[in-house]
């Protein structure tokens, strides 16, 4: 695990909060904020697993 899919794990953490927290107290914007980083960290997986794939790949 590299440093993409750790911080990818903890912008969707953050992202799954800000958005239950927003449905909860009915804040459209912090609830967006969540739903943004919940896709922010989607990203992140993403671009860790192109880059195991690519270490994997030169061995």
């Amino acid at each position: 695990m590299d440093k993409q899919h750790i911080k990818g794990a903890a912008d969707k953490a953050k992202g799954a909060v800000k958005d239950a927290a927003g449905k909860l107290m009915g804040d459209e914007k912090l609830q967006a904020e969540g739903k943004a980083d919940k896709a922010k960290g989607e990203a992140r997986s993403a671009v860790g697993d192109v880059k195991d794939a690519a270490k994997k790949a030169t061995r």
